[in-house]
Formats: C-alpha cells, structure tokens, sequence
C-alpha cells in the first residue's frame, strides 16, 4: 500500500480515528502479559552459540555489545532472548523511534494533522536519519511532551525499574541535552529489551493502534542506508525490513522488524566500538536464521 493512500485513508477516519488512538495511548497497550514474560530457553542458547561463533562472546561479556531477538511468527506466542539486554547505552540516532512515536501520538490527540508534508518530514527523519527533520518533528511532539510518553504507563517503553529504555533529552541540532536520563545521564539511550519491545507494541497493534500501525510501517519501511543489519540480511533475498539505525564515533546501534517466508522477527543490536557496524552485520543472518531456516533445515526451539 502506497504512503498516499494509507495517508488518505486515515484523513476519512476523522474524529473516529482520533478517539482511537487517544484510547489505544491511555492504557491498551499495557494490557496482558509483557514481553520480558516471553524469554524462550531454547533462542537464548541458540543466540548465545551464534555469538560464540562469530567470536564476540568476550565483547557480550565486556558489556560493549548488547542484543535482543524476538520470533513473533506466532502472534500469540512470542519468544525473547536477550544478551545484555537490560543494559542502557548512548544509541545516537536510534530513539528516532521515539519521536516518531510521538508524533502519531500527539497528531491522534488532534495536535496537528498527519498529512502527506509531516509523513514526509517523519520519513526523512526514520529512512535517511536526518537531523533536520528528527528536530522539527521533536518540535511538534514537545520535548517534555515525549518524555511523558516515553514513561507512560500505557506504554512504559522507558522505565527506570527496568533500568531504562528509549530516551530523548536533547534535540538532533547543536545545543545541549535539555534532559538526560535518571539511570545513566544519557542524551539518547536505549536498552536493547525496550527498543525490542517497541517493534513488538507495533506489531501487535498496541503501539499505535490498528488503524495507524500500517502508516508507521510505512514510515520505518524501505530503508535508505545501507548498512548494519540491513546490508547483512541482503544475503537473505525477499526480506521486508522496517528499520532505524544509530551511528556516532564508536556507537553503532541497529533494530528492525523483518518479515520474511511468513515468519516474523525483532533484531536489535547495541555496540560500543570502532569495528560494532561490522559486528551487527556480521550477526544479521545468523539471528535471522534463527527464526527463518535455510531450506532443508529446521529452526531451533
């Protein structure tokens, strides 16, 4: 489906849309059973042997690499391993995420419209990482206005008794962090668990809602850099990846939803050194393979 046409589609949902998502924002989302509740002994031996053999145990050990994978194949039955995946690190431009968030948030709440210019200025923000784009859609949202949202109960998707999450205390411009974050003073941080558990929100229909899922999707989709997890996966045709990076001096961070042969899964990869671009595209196929088998093979439960 095109951006245009979701676009105008959610224009005809009107004021019916708007209460929905308002409705979705104050409290579905922290309905049922949440993902940490989903760890799987078997994925997590299975990530713990791809690490090994791509030698970055000791860098997992050291705490400079962080990584969490989710099999969503079945929608009722997600499975979560993590390494590190509590740790909350410096992710650069990854809590884009964040923002976009944000801005469908407060555009439900009827703050601004989602039309095709704000569409575009998100979609430059997620596919391109632009700066310019990330701060004036901050700007819409409100930057304490993100942050109530971030730590709302509904979503949670930064709490400091899980030792944090997605955060946003400072803009994509020049001038200093208006607020860092209680746990580690980070202008923008993550965790590997909370970015994991946005891309789970969003699948399921309870980061955004129904209606407005596929529009994000479409934000996140097609991805412009080609790197990281992205460039790793090209070794896995017929992939659909909807995708945000990270990248400042030695931070390298990458999350995707990927979709491929009617399986579905959340890779996320946090790294802290010169070579950690490499590292996560080293591991891309392997963590996929993990959920998506090659053929004549099985994947591990």
């Amino acid at each position: 489906m095109s951006l245009s046409r979701v676009v105008s589609g959610l224009a005809r949902l009107g004021a019916t849309g708007v209460v929905l998502l308002c409705s979705l924002v104050s409290g579905v989302a922290a309905a049922g059973p949440d993902l940490d509740d989903s760890v799987d002994p078997g994925l997590q031996r299975s990530l713990e042997r791809v690490v090994r053999e791509q030698g970055l145990g000791g860098e997992v050990e050291s705490g400079r690499l962080s990584l969490a994978l989710v099999d969503l194949s079945d929608a009722d039955a997600p499975r979560l391993a993590m390494l590190n995946g509590h740790a909350m690190v410096y992710v650069a431009s990854l809590p884009k995420i964040a923002i976009l968030l944000g801005a469908f948030v407060e555009a439900g709440r009827g703050r601004f419209p989602l039309d095709g210019e704000r569409v575009a200025e998100m979609t430059k923000m997620i596919r391109f990482s632009s700066n310019e784009a990330a701060t004036r859609v901050l700007d819409w949202v409100g930057r304490q206005r993100l942050l109530e949202i971030l730590q709302s109960p509904a979503l949670a998707l930064y709490d400091a008794k899980r030792n944090g999450g997605l955060w946003v205390g400072k803009s994509y411009g020049r001038e200093e962090a208006y607020q860092r974050d209680p746990v580690r003073n980070l202008s923008h941080g993550a965790t590997a668990f909370q970015v994991a558990r946005f891309y789970w929100l969003l699948d399921t229909d309870r980061l955004v809602g129904p209606e407005l899922t596929p529009l994000m999707k479409q934000v996140l989709s097609q991805p412009g850099i080609r790197h990281k997890f992205v460039k790793g996966l090209e070794s896995r045709p017929g992939v659909q990846i909807y995708r945000k990076s990270g990248t400042w001096q030695d931070h390298h961070a990458d999350s995707a939803l990927v979709e491929h042969d009617g399986r579905k899964f959340v890779i996320v990869g946090l790294a802290n050194h010169r070579d950690g671009g490499e590292w996560l595209e080293r591991l891309a196929a392997p963590m996929h393979d993990l959920v998506v088998p090659p053929r004549g093979s099985v994947a591990g439960r």
